[in-house]
């Protein structure tokens, strides 16, 4: 309005002095105010369109399957550990190593069951061939399966308990007993949450810490129940993170919450990330828009 006022004030002095020269500044200005009206107009309805579009706020998550803790099935004292949070580790590499009684004890109970399944299942298979050729009872032969069967469910029993350790049974056969045990990465990722030092003695189910996995980060966004029909399963959005600037990134939705909070009247929405940064950390604030 204060441009167009101008403008006229110009007209009425110019004309007023109405030479040639003054008509073609009049021309020129015309068309400048008229320009910039037109941007003003085309930048207005843009900002509108944009505003239209509701945003979303939330933070950048781990999915639960890429976020692990480790924790021991039995309990033992730290021998030694390198954990530092946010180090990087490969899957298999040792997070820290424990000490404790009961692990040479096991190992050993699993190489003497092994011995016996050997020297039982033999007896078994002698008894099975005397009695066979009639020259041994059934009464020995049913023994004789029994004692052979018993000792080889011990075995496995044992067997399976050092593998929820993390002991290998066939390298404990061929190496021998380990007087420590070694716990390892199940995947690649992010340390975070250490609780051991060495020295401390860790229980049983107790967390050693955690390991993150980034490459598949998601947002957790709230909605309001006003905006339900304003998103949908597969939309693609375009999100900001707090901390990294005006740049943008950008995620595709993959869950809607099922149930409205009955006080916030709100519910959880879950997208993936599509375009993922170095920089990203779980936790970060972002506010997320659908895109056009």
């Amino acid at each position: 309005m204060k441009k167009i006022t101008l403008t006229a004030i110009v007209l009425v002095l110019l004309t007023s002095c109405g030479n040639q020269k003054n008509e073609q500044i009049i021309e020129s200005v015309v068309e400048t105010i008229v320009t910039n009206n037109e941007e003003e107009t085309d930048a207005l309805t843009s900002a509108t369109r944009t505003n239209n579009r509701p945003i979303f706020n939330g933070t950048l998550v781990i999915p639960p399957q890429r976020h692990i803790t480790v924790t021991l099935f039995m309990d033992g004292i730290v021998k030694n550990t390198s954990l530092i949070s946010g180090m990087f580790v490969k899957k298999g590499s040792v997070l820290a190593t424990f000490e404790k009684p009961e692990y040479i004890t096991l190992q050993q109970s699993y190489i003497e069951s092994h011995a016996q399944e050997e020297f039982l299942e033999a007896e078994y298979l002698r008894q099975k061939s005397l009695f066979g050729n009639e020259a041994a009872s059934q009464k020995t032969l049913q023994q004789s399966k029994a004692d052979y069967l018993a000792v080889k469910s011990q075995k496995e029993a044992i067997g399976m308990q050092l593998r929820l350790l993390g002991f290998d049974p066939k390298r404990t056969l061929s190496e021998g007993i380990v007087p420590y045990l070694e716990v390892r990465s199940p995947i690649d990722g992010y340390v975070a949450n250490v609780q051991v030092n060495i020295g401390k003695h860790i229980a049983a189910g107790e967390p050693i810490c955690d390991v993150i996995d980034k490459s598949t980060l998601l947002l957790k966004l709230t909605i309001y129940e006003k905006d339900i029909g304003k998103l949908k399963i597969g939309d693609k959005m375009e999100f900001q993170v707090n901390g990294l600037g005006q740049q943008t990134f950008n995620a595709t939705v993959v869950s809607l919450g099922q149930t409205v909070d009955n006080v916030s009247r709100s519910l959880e929405v879950f997208a993936r990330v599509t375009s993922n940064n170095a920089q990203f950390r779980p936790g970060m604030y972002v506010s997320a828009q659908v895109m056009d």
